[in-house]
């Protein structure tokens, strides 16, 4: 089953909203604007992945 967090930074501009999304053993991020991470097994490393795309 997958499991998702919300936003990753509430605020920010509606063509970059992130999300975690967790597969099987793996999470990876995602944002609206259709940038996708890398899986990742630790969710924080997912995270920190979508807070480096939004502040680029």
């Amino acid at each position: 089953m997958s499991q998702q967090d919300g936003p990753e930074a509430p605020g920010e501009t509606p063509e970059h909203a992130t999300t975690t999304v967790e597969q099987g053993p793996f999470c990876l991020a995602r944002c609206t604007c259709g940038w996708r991470g890398p899986a990742r097994r630790a969710r924080s490393q997912a995270r920190t992945d979508a807070r480096t795309h939004t502040s680029a």
